[in-house]
């Protein structure tokens, strides 16, 4: 394990200790939108990560969902989501993780998803097989779409959803099951182990996905990544097992 990866497991173990300490206890809300929610533990998990990478890394910069830190002109960039799946978190589902990944310019070096819940960490790192718990993992290799399970994501804006709503219903008739679980970098994190056979959102950002990227390549998936035509900072992804069509 490199040093970067060894950084990124630490911090997010941390902060999953953090998560599950609270899990269940009464929250603090600093923002309840129509469809998300931020809590304050959001920022105490951010600013623990953040605390954990600068002190090993002062001259590198942090790009989390709660904000900027650390150099903005660093070459080496940790993008980093404290809780993803806060509205899972706040209501009492424990399907919830902690991402943080590497990159260096456009190229993701290590990325970690940790469920504090059950304990599961994937990890990865440029040049090397994928993890989870140690161990490497590979995805589907099932060829039909009709014995897969797709996970899609439906964004918080009416034109993402209306957009979605089309593949959402032929997903549904075609595969074997549809999902939605409300966390990204877990439907990411559960194609590259074979659990899913893809995961499908058309507006996201890259905090919810970054580690998840590097993940599913480096076991032997494929990660269509697209900017989003309109929204900045905003993406759409397809991550596949490579296995199966899904007609898009």
């Amino acid at each position: 394990m490199s040093d970067y990866l060894h950084a990124a497991v630490e911090a997010a173990q941390a902060a999953g200790g953090l998560l599950r300490a609270n899990f269940g206890a009464a929250l603090k809300v600093d923002e309840n939108h129509a469809h998300d929610i931020k809590l304050e533990l959001d920022r105490r998990s951010q600013t623990l990560i953040e605390s954990l990478l600068l002190a090993r890394y002062p001259d590198h910069a942090i790009y989390g969902e709660e904000g900027m830190r650390g150099d903005p002109d660093s070459e080496y960039q940790w993008i980093i989501d404290p809780i993803d799946g806060t509205v899972n978190f706040f209501y009492g589902v424990p399907h919830f993780a902690v991402s943080i990944a590497l990159r260096r310019e456009k190229r993701i070096l290590v990325g970690v998803i940790y469920d504090p819940m059950r304990d599961e960490l994937w990890a990865c790192e440029e040049g090397r097989p994928a993890t989870l718990n140690g161990l490497p993992i590979r995805v589907s290799d099932r060829t039909e779409l009709s014995e897969s399970i797709v996970a899609i994501g439906l964004s918080k804006t009416l034109d993402s959803v209306n957009a979605s709503l089309p593949l959402f219903t032929r997903m549904v008739r075609e595969a074997k099951k549809c999902r939605m679980m409300g966390s990204a970098s877990l439907d990411i994190a559960y194609v590259a182990c074979g659990r899913l056979d893809a995961y499908v959102e058309g507006l996201i950002s890259l905090w919810d996905i970054a580690a998840g990227l590097l993940l599913v390549e480096t076991a032997g998936g494929k990660v269509d990544l697209r900017p989003h035509a309109t929204e900045p900072d905003k993406y759409s992804i397809a991550a596949t097992s490579g296995n199966i069509d899904l007609g898009i």
